[in-house]
């Protein structure tokens, strides 16, 4: 028998989502985004977090939902590429959820060109799509968001530009 996943099941409208457990740090409430100049149209913002600077990704959009405001009851979900630390703005998480590996159905054969959706998992009251974190954005987009958060780092002109 194979060993259980643990996924963190969020919402967007009607529609529940899920990240691998191991991906996610922390789910906080929500926080004024800082817009950020040049990212991608798929980042709201920049948020820091204990004075590290984090982009917030903005799901609705890549998931072609509807937009809206953020409300004040929405939640973020702090969770980490293999690249990067980032922000999910979502509207509820519904918490944690075990499964295994063989509930897990593969993406093409629900929604096929989905590349950010990692699988479908039915469970008793529905269906979660366990979304890919390192491919939510595109090649282009990842690299415009790291040329813009680079361009958002102050130098410390005491000790020149730093390196890494």
């Amino acid at each position: 028998m194979k060993r259980p996943n643990m996924l963190v099941a969020f919402a967007l409208d009607e529609s529940r989502y899920a990240l691998h457990l191991f991906r996610v740090k922390r789910i906080v409430r929500v926080v004024t985004i800082t817009p950020l100049p040049k990212a991608p149209e798929i980042v709201h913002g920049v948020i820091n977090v204990q004075g590290q600077v984090i982009p917030v990704f903005n799901t609705r959009k890549r998931f072609r939902l509807p937009e809206r405001e953020i409300d004040l009851s929405d939640q973020m979900i702090i969770a980490t590429t293999s690249s990067r630390t980032v922000a999910l703005v979502v509207d509820a998480v519904s918490g944690v959820v075990d499964h295994s590996e063989g509930e897990v159905i593969e993406p093409e054969d629900i929604l096929p060109r989905m590349e950010y959706v990692e699988g479908v998992v039915k469970l008793e009251d529905g269906l979660v799509l366990i979304h890919d974190l390192d491919k939510f954005l595109s090649l282009d987009e990842e690299k415009e968001l790291t040329d813009a958060l680079k361009a958002q780092q102050p130098v410390d002109t005491a000790q020149g530009p730093r390196n890494g």
